[in-house]
């Protein structure tokens, strides 16, 4: 229908295919298919207002367009939803409701909710704090290739937070965020594998091969 079709002319302007690119064009195709209730089209709005991009930014119409997309259960909105409850952006500070939106978004596979589901389960934000949940977040957020995700595994299993205190596993956490990119976790692979009996760092380095080649199948 029309919605589709303005949504389309949309993504369009907005990344430049086929015609130039045009934010202010994007914005009023978005604003008509967002009105016409497409969610889609409603977080690609609350993104250009959270951006400024082809509109003054305004976060709190961001906060409003996201949240008609989260209600209709975009992952992505509810998952910029939780954020902003959580930093107080467009709306009042609530953990609370952070971690309502944050949870919605983690169920539904949403990889970045779940690593800062995690996060809130660690620092009792919004609910009691719970290692074990934290860990299991972390967990399913990791083994889908996130670092930030990795490297807090690896901290989990090296202070034995929500699971048994595994060294071996802190190393191959730590080890793999390193591979991809996480900052300063060098440092602390390498701390950890000073700690371990050679036999033990033997089979850290085999059992991070076997992760890393298996897409985070085969991981503690």
């Amino acid at each position: 229908g029309y919605s589709d079709a303005q949504y389309n002319l949309g993504i369009m302007h907005y990344n430049g295919q086929g015609i130039p690119q045009n934010y202010e064009e994007a914005f009023k195709w978005y604003s008509l298919a967002a009105e016409n209730g497409r969610p889609n089209a409603q977080y690609n709005l609350g993104i250009m207002y959270d951006k400024g991009h082809g509109t003054p930014q305004n976060y709190k119409k961001a906060f409003k367009w996201f949240s008609l997309a989260a209600k209709q259960g975009t992952p992505q909105a509810q998952y910029n939803l939780g954020t902003m409850h959580r930093d107080g952006q467009g709306t009042p500070q609530s953990y609370k409701k952070a971690f309502k939106w944050l949870s919605l978004a983690a169920e539904q596979g949403y990889v970045a909710a779940q690593h800062n589901l995690g996060l809130m389960h660690v620092n009792g934000q919004g609910t009691p704090q719970n290692y074990k949940k934290a860990f299991k977040w972390f967990s399913i957020a990791a083994k889908q290739g996130l670092p930030n995700a990795q490297y807090n595994l690896g901290l989990m299993h090296g202070k034995g937070q929500g699971t048994p205190q595994d060294m071996v596993s802190a190393y191959i956490w730590f080890s793999l965020a390193a591979t991809n990119g996480h900052e300063n976790t060098q440092e602390l692979r390498d701390f950890v594998a000073k700690n371990l009996a050679p036999s033990q760092l033997e089979e850290a380095q085999k059992r991070t091969r076997l992760c890393y080649e298996s897409q985070y199948q085969n991981c503690p």
